[in-house]
């Protein structure tokens, strides 16, 4: 009978191993997903950034007034 648990035993531990590594295995995926999504993010912001201070720049200096403007005061 002693036999019999042990082999029950095997089974069971090499079915819990299986299931373990399947489980550590989904949870490093998630881990580099998670860690590529971060980056994309950061990423994104950093550029929408970089866009928004280009678009402020360009307002101020279009706002300014043209050398013909200054040249001529009307």
């Amino acid at each position: 009978m002693s036999g019999t648990m042990s082999r029950a035993r095997q089974i069971a531990e090499t079915a819990f191993s299986k299931t373990q590594s399947h489980f550590l295995d989904r949870t490093r995926a998630l881990r580099e997903q998670d860690a590529e999504l971060s980056e994309r993010a950061n990423i994104t912001r950093r550029l929408r950034i970089a866009r928004l201070e280009r678009e402020q720049a360009g307002k101020a200096i279009s706002s300014l007034p043209s050398k013909k403007q200054r040249a001529n005061p009307a």
